[in-house]
């Protein structure tokens, strides 16, 4: 007979064999009742947490099967005592058998599912889950066409959006700009929208019954932010979010709604042409094995005002004319992602660690384009054997991922942001990530140069293929002209600007409308502090609005009192809140 001792719990000693005797505790068949009760309660609570969806290619799956099935040995060995009790660990040790198979099981599976999902096996299908084409660059990228082109990027959206919101009294302290501001085309323009929510928890359940009031657009052409009060244009407030909580928070929303549909990580918050707020909600499959391959089968609509969904298949959502609204069905994580695949594994794997033939990724950031009312994504290839440079770039549709590569060798991005960032080393203005444009056919990086605030200062036109061409200046226009005369390009700059562009502020004025003068005595002044800033609420004795100006923007601002008379230059004069850009004794 094996045996062996082991010393147990209160000085003990139990005898182990394969003879050993099975006591049941007392109430055995009470307590078995109470372990599942228990086992079962693990499992809903666990469920609501852990949001896993009912099919074997979510890894969470299994991560939930094992905790419930764990948790039933777990309960078994408290409720039949046997820390205090070492005669009843045999009846424990066999409640583990059924559950220690499950969690094998689940193991082996996982083990298995990652093996025939492996880049090692699987290279070529890898490879193959993005169809990308060849484009000529010349004839595909219109001249000049800064309609399409961000001057700001998310950083200064952001900034924008956070300057905004803090000088609407109605919501300050109550409401935050969320982290993600999108960008879509939006009546033609370029824009980054985001919703609101709530500060705290605290907040939450202040406000929660009433929702979420409003949600931003951002122009990143002419820097206008606009708050959209929802109930000003007919619509419920927002109640569906991925910041909300219990039954209204997104992510658990779907998947109560959608129990085998696999999600992407991150919605995308859009508005259709009334207004209305949706959440984009891409339906995600695994393509390759069991966990591999990451594409996009489908999307969820969900409204984020009443919650009420529709699900269309990815034909349907890239086809059809009543979707066509929909800018960013793909990310361009996924995108990336996809590319990199297709350029480091077509050859197989081995190729890509060894030989690597014709091997390339892309380089380390993105940016967006306005085209044809869709957004594409841009992004640098490099090949992994050179550095600092690109041998071309490709441009994908975030609706369709439709991918085209261009051939083109240059400075990468990076060398293009230090070569303008250079020109301002004084100043130490931060470049945005680059955008490539035809520029008398010359591919030339355009990038804005921001201030430590964040504030868009100066504009920087780079050549790819000749980096140290470069250029800047605090006017579009005159950054144009500069860059005609570094390259020798024929042109007046003005006049190519006026014949291509509209609505964007080639002057550098701050919008492309005039900017306008509040002149008067200070009836009442008062001061907030908002995300570290203090501003300051400056009412005129000829005007109803407050105009708000922070600290940092003038200095002037901190010695105003009542009686001062002052001059404020603002966008209008017409609102509750209005912002000021500069104040004057």
């Amino acid at each position: 007979m094996d045996s062996g001792n082991f010393n147990m719990p209160g000085g003990f000693t139990h005898i182990y064999n394969k003879d050993e005797v099975v006591i049941p505790p007392e109430k055995a068949g009470k307590k078995v009742v109470i372990n599942v009760i228990l086992s079962l309660l693990v499992a809903a609570v666990g469920y609501y947490v852990m949001l896993p969806a009912f099919n074997l290619k979510d890894i969470k799956l299994y991560f939930w099967l094992g905790l419930v099935a764990i948790s039933y040995p777990v309960f078994s060995f408290f409720t039949s005592k046997a820390l205090m009790r070492p005669e009843y660990m045999p009846y424990v040790k066999r409640n583990t058998l059924i559950p220690g198979a499950i969690v094998c099981v689940l193991v082996a599976f996982v083990v298995v599912g990652s093996l025939v999902s492996s880049v090692i096996f699987r290279a070529k299908d890898f490879s193959q889950i993005i169809t990308v084409e060849e484009g000529n660059f010349t004839e595909e990228f219109e001249e000049l066409d800064f309609n399409s082109v961000p001057m700001l990027d998310e950083d200064s959206a952001k900034n924008l959006g956070g300057k905004q919101l803090g000088e609407l009294s109605e919501y300050v302290s109550q409401y935050e700009d969320a982290e993600n501001y999108t960008q879509i085309n939006y009546k033609g323009k370029p824009v980054r929208v985001t919703s609101l929510k709530y500060a705290n928890i605290i907040k939450w359940f202040t406000n929660r019954s009433q929702g979420v009031p409003a949600y931003m657009v951002v122009d990143m052409s002419t820097q206008k932010v606009d708050v959209v009060k929802l109930k000003e244009i007919g619509m419920e407030n927002i109640r569906y979010s991925p910041y909300e909580h219990f039954g209204r928070l997104l992510a658990r929303h779907l998947r109560f709604e959608y129990p085998t549909f696999l999600f992407d990580e991150q919605a995308t918050f859009e508005i259709d042409d009334t207004g209305r707020p949706y959440w984009v909600c891409p339906r995600m499959d695994k393509t390759v094995g069991l966990f591999g391959g990451d594409d996009v089968i489908g999307v969820v609509l969900v409204d984020a005002t009443t919650g009420e969904s529709t699900y269309y298949d990815i034909e349907t959502a890239k086809t059809d004319k009543n979707l066509q609204w929909i800018d960013r069905i793909y990310s361009a994580t996924l995108i990336s992602q996809q590319y990199d695949y297709f350029g480091q594994y077509s050859g197989g794997f081995f190729n890509s660690v060894l030989g690597q033939k014709d091997v390339k990724i892309t380089t380390q950031g993105s940016n967006y384009i306005a085209l044809n009312d869709d957004v594409y994504m841009y992004t640098g290839v490099t090949s992994v054997t050179t550095d600092k440079s690109i041998i071309g770039f490709i441009l994908s549709n975030q609706r369709t991922k439709e991918t085209k590569f261009f051939k083109q060798s240059g400075a990468d991005e990076y060398s293009a942001q230090q070569s303008a960032e250079g020109l301002v080393a004084d100043l130490k203005y931060k470049a945005t990530f680059p955008l490539l444009m035809n520029i008398g056919n010359e591919p030339t990086f355009f990038m804005a140069l921001k201030d430590n605030e964040g504030y868009v200062k100066m504009y920087s036109l780079v050549n790819v293929e000749q980096s140290q061409k470069a250029v800047k200046a605090e006017k579009l226009v005159d950054c144009l002209q500069a860059y005609y005369n570094e390259m020798g390009i024929e042109g007046d700059a003005r006049e190519e600007l006026d014949k291509h562009v509209t609505d964007i502020d080639i002057d550098g004025t701050g919008t492309p409308s005039e900017k306008i003068t509040a002149e008067g005595v200070i009836t009442d002044i008062r001061s907030a502090v908002l995300d570290g800033n203090t501003y300051y609420y400056i009412k005129l004795d000829k005007y109803d609005a407050y105009f708000s100006i922070s600290a940092k923007k003038s200095n002037l601002a901190v010695i105003l009192n009542k009686g001062d008379s002052v001059k404020l230059t603002v966008k209008t004069t017409e609102g509750t809140i209005v912002e000021a850009t500069s104040v004057e004794m």
